[in-house]
C-alpha cells in the first residue's frame, strides 16, 4: 500500500508548481512576473516598507527590494517617506500600478473560475480546511523561527 502522506505531499508540490506556472502566464499577459504581481498585491491596500512586504510574503527582504525597485522603474509603484522609519520608505502603487494589478487580478479570477468549475464548493472548503490544519502543524513544528 502506498504511503498516502508521501503521495499527498507530492501532489501538493505538483499543484504548487502548476499554479506558479499559471500565475506566471497570467501575470505575463500584462507584462509582469508573478513576483511583481505579488508585491503589487501586498502593497495594494496599505503602503508597506520592503521589510514589511517581505515578512507578509514570507520571502527575503533582498528579493522584495529587487522587485520593488523594478516596479518603481516601470512606473507601477513609488517610494514615499515613512514617518515611522526614515531609512525604510514605504512602497505604494501608482495609478498605473493599480490599473495593472486590477487587470491581472481580473484575469486570475477568470482563470480560477474555469479551473475550479468542476470542483464543488464543499470539496474546495474541505480541502482548504485540511491544508490550513497542515499549515498550523507546520507552524508548530517550525516554532518561532519559522518563516510563515
Amino acid at each position: 500500500m502506498p504511503d498516502e502522506t508521501a503521495l499527498l505531499i507530492a501532489d501538493v508540490f505538483e499543484a504548487a508548481g502548476a499554479l506558479r506556472r499559471l500565475g506566471e502566464r497570467t501575470a505575463s499577459a500584462d507584462g509582469l512576473t508573478q513576483a511583481r504581481w505579488q508585491v503589487l498585491s501586498v502593497v495594494s491596500d496599505d503602503a508597506l516598507s520592503v521589510p514589511q512586504a517581505a515578512r507578509r510574503l514570507c520571502v527575503s527582504r533582498q528579493n522584495v527590494q529587487r522587485v520593488a525597485n523594478d516596479l518603481v522603474s516601470l512606473g507601477l509603484a513609488t517610494y514615499e517617506s515613512n514617518p515611522d522609519h526614515r531609512s525604510s520608505p514605504l512602497l505604494t502603487l501608482t495609478p498605473r500600478g493599480q490599473e495593472s494589478l486590477a487587470r491581472v487580478t481580473d484575469r486570475a479570477a477568470a482563470a480560477h473560475h474555469t479551473l475550479f468549475a468542476d470542483i464543488p464548493d464543499e470539496e474546495i472548503r474541505t480541502t482548504r480546511a485540511s491544508l490550513r490544519r497542515l499549515l498550523a502543524a507546520l507552524d508548530r513544528e517550525e516554532g518561532p523561527t519559522g518563516k510563515r
